[in-house]
């Protein structure tokens, strides 16, 4: 029996409210994490993704109170992410009611995080997120990339893509493996927001590189594109916001899209 495939929709929160962007910028409003929240996990999303977008950036904790208050109104896995760089932070959010901590910035300013998470709450609760992105200036090193005209890597970027890193996405993946992470939530920034599909080289890469569940995210604009990196990769869950919370579709219907189309969901 094949595992089902995951469909899981992101709250990307700033001052309280969610958000959608392009390419991490450009952001605009898209409604209450809460009542969204709440309508997801009433459509069938098998979890849910709640990233404080500022939190890094601004050097300071993930809101708290709303974390609880949307804890209260599902009964689905709950990933919860931003601006968490200690254990403390870390515990402070599981105890608001998640299920599962996503950590980028932290993790990579200081890795040996990744380890000390896993051995305190278990690694099934360890979500290390990578926001890559395409950079075409070629170095030593690096896993080169083609897309035909052009060869690149994609590089990790932190505080919530605003600041390149230099690292290679695929090599910190299977370092973040190693040290501790039981999932990858991995966002191209390249097509963050842009409706045009999942970046599928990106993808495939990081699946084939590591062998803990990896969630796509990253460009959905409609069910097909969920469908395509299914087909096309051994992704574990594709993550879309954009399309669940300007309701030209539903979680639901998607589902019963990509079932149509034979691939493995829980409807």
């Amino acid at each position: 029996m094949t595992l089902t495939k995951r469909i899981i929709p992101c709250l990307d929160v700033a001052n309280g409210r969610v958000v959608k962007g392009l390419n991490f910028e450009s952001i605009k409003d898209a409604g209450d994490p809460v009542q969204l929240a709440q309508k997801y996990s009433n459509e069938g999303a098998d979890e849910l993704v709640f990233l404080d977008i500022t939190a890094s950036q601004e050097q300071r904790e993930t809101i708290r109170s709303l974390v609880s208050k949307v804890a209260q109104v599902i009964d689905i896995p709950f990933t919860v992410g931003g601006g968490v760089k200690t254990l403390q932070h870390a515990r402070d959010i599981l105890l608001c009611g998640a299920d599962k901590v996503a950590i980028n910035t932290g993790a990579v300013k200081n890795p040996q995080i990744l380890t000390e998470l896993m051995d305190l709450f278990g690694r099934q609760c360890v979500v290390v997120a990578i926001d890559a992105k395409r950079n075409y200036n070629i170095s030593n090193g690096k896993n080169i990339f083609s897309d035909g005209a052009k060869n690149f890597w994609f590089e990790v970027f932190i505080y919530g893509g605003k600041k390149e890193t230099g690292l290679d996405a695929i090599e910190w993946a299977k370092t973040a493996q190693k040290l501790g992470a039981g999932e990858i939530l991995l966002t191209s920034i390249d097509r963050d927001g842009t409706k045009d599909g999942y970046d599928l080289t990106l993808t495939k890469a990081i699946v084939d590189a590591v062998n803990i569940p990896v969630i796509a995210s990253g460009g959905c604009g409609e069910p097909r594109h969920m469908l395509d990196v299914f087909k096309n990769t051994d992704v574990d869950a594709a993550l879309a916001a954009s399309i669940f919370h300007y309701e030209t579709h539903s979680v639901d219907r998607v589902k019963e899209y990509l079932k149509e189309n034979n691939t493995n969901v829980r409807l």
